[in-house]
């Protein structure tokens, strides 16, 4: 079974990764402040906004020099798919949104949206992670 691998941050600002076997398994150790912080032992943790992704190292990947480039394509075609289903798009105040999530002012949720690169590197001076996407011209085809 895949595990899901968090993004996390103690109140004293130590970024750590967790893997879980599910949201709900998070939530659950989390109440049960069983999360503690591998710098300073601390239990107030939180989530940091994050894109989702998986441990499924027990897959084999393919070496770099076998990769057909039409199943590559097909492949990030589908991984864009699904983020596109699993993302609201709030277009051009992607930076701003990723703000008011943060801190707290709404409702946690995974948001993608449209940034300079400057919005890119002051999210990040904040703490704020953000991941792109490749740009694919032929957007018709992901939905």
């Amino acid at each position: 079974m895949p595990l899901k691998v968090f993004d996390l941050q103690c109140t004293h600002h130590h970024v750590f990764e967790g893997w879980f076997q599910s949201r709900e398994e998070f939530d659950s150790q989390l109440e049960r402040k069983e999360i503690a912080c591998p710098v300073c032992g601390d239990t107030g943790i939180e989530r940091k906004l994050s894109a989702p992704r998986l441990n499924i190292g027990h897959l084999q990947a393919p070496s770099p020099g076998n990769i057909d480039p039409a199943i590559a394509r097909r492949e990030l075609m589908r991984q864009v798919r699904e983020v596109i289903k699993q993302t609201e798009d709030v277009g051009e105040n992607f930076a701003d949104e990723a703000r008011r999530i943060h801190h707290g002012v709404v409702p946690e949720r995974a948001i993608r949206g449209v940034t300079t690169p400057d919005e890119r590197e002051a999210l990040a001076d904040e703490g704020i992670e953000v991941v792109s996407l490749p740009n694919i011209v032929d957007d018709d085809k992901l939905h």
